[in-house]
């Protein structure tokens, strides 16, 4: 029966790509995605299925709104799509359903990806192209993720004006830190249940703090890491943030921690919230968390910065 099952799904795939690929047209151009990988896809893209809110965010903000068909759970409250749009489960992707929509294509996330699995393996073989944009370590690659979605979606200008306004609000911020002779330390906290949960170097939000002229403690550590409590006290930062805005009361929660009362930020009472979504979504709207975490961290350096 199971066989059987297995059969009937395939067989719909296989009567759903042929609709697909009959309404291409045989106008594609050869491309590489964002992770090096080189893909075939259709001049003009009239549906688009977004997986991750950073792509979705950065789709949305090139005029492209109204063209995505489906997205991800997370990207339910970005402002600027069709109130029909589809939301799906992209760690369990539904190939049927997904080719039933009809996409030009598929903007993915590697953090779609379990291990080497590809999840969309069904939905390439129907003929759908399937393009990923990894995390981006820094400004630098988000302004490669705008100019390869651009490039991709024909909205090269609208790109080009995103970017330069990113770049001029950055240059801003980073002439203002070539004077600040007192970097402060700062430990990030994005997460604390079950365990504390930060950042090393080559992470966008490392990036930022270094931006703006202080120094992550961790940052001689890589990427995504769980500190110690112990590891955090020792290094005693000079002031603590965190995006785990969805906590009542987030900042309390961080000054009570057991050890915590002896740290120089929670002395100081320099422990801020920083926007989830605009530093956690390497996108456009990352300025708004760079402003943020300035002010937070230098406040008088940076009050002039709107």
């Amino acid at each position: 029966m199971k066989k059987f099952k297995r059969l009937l799904a395939v067989i719909s795939i296989m009567i759903l790509s042929l609709v697909v690929l009959a309404g291409c047209g045989d106008k594609t151009v050869t491309m590489k995605d964002r992770a090096g990988e080189e893909f075939t896809a259709p001049k003009k893209i009239e549906r688009i299925i977004s997986t991750a809110p950073s792509n979705t965010e950065i789709l949305v903000g090139l005029g492209l709104g109204d063209k995505i068909v489906a997205i991800d759970k997370y990207s339910a409250d970005i402002k600027g799509l069709n109130k029909e749009v589809e939301k799906i489960d992209f760690r369990n992707p539904n190939a049927e359903a997904i080719i039933g929509l009809k996409p030009d294509i598929v903007i993915a996330s590697t953090h779609n990806k379990e291990g080497e699995e590809d999840p969309f393996k069904l939905i390439k073989e129907a003929g759908i192209p399937v393009v990923y944009v990894p995390t981006s370590g820094g400004f630098d690659g988000i302004y490669e993720d705008i100019n390869f979605l651009a490039k991709l979606t024909g909205t090269e200008a609208k790109g080009t004006e995103i970017i330069d306004e990113m770049k001029k609000e950055v240059s801003e911020i980073e002439e203002i830190a070539k004077n600040i002779k007192d970097k402060k330390t700062v430990y990030f906290e994005i997460g604390s249940s079950p365990n504390l949960f930060s950042f090393g170097n080559n992470t966008f939000l490392n990036s930022m703090i270094e931006i703006v002229g202080a120094k992550n403690i961790f940052a001689d550590q890589k990427e995504w890491i769980s500190p110690s409590p112990e590891s955090v006290i020792k290094a005693n930062p000079d002031v603590i943030l965190t995006n785990e805005t969805y906590l009542e009361n987030p900042i309390k929660s961080i000054e009570d921690r057991a050890g915590f009362n002896t740290i120089k930020a929670v002395k100081d009472k320099a422990v801020y919230e920083i926007n989830l979504n605009a530093s956690s979504r390497p996108s456009q709207y990352s300025i708004i968390a760079l402003k943020e975490i300035a002010k937070a961290i230098y406040p008088k350096e940076y009050e002039n910065i709107k």
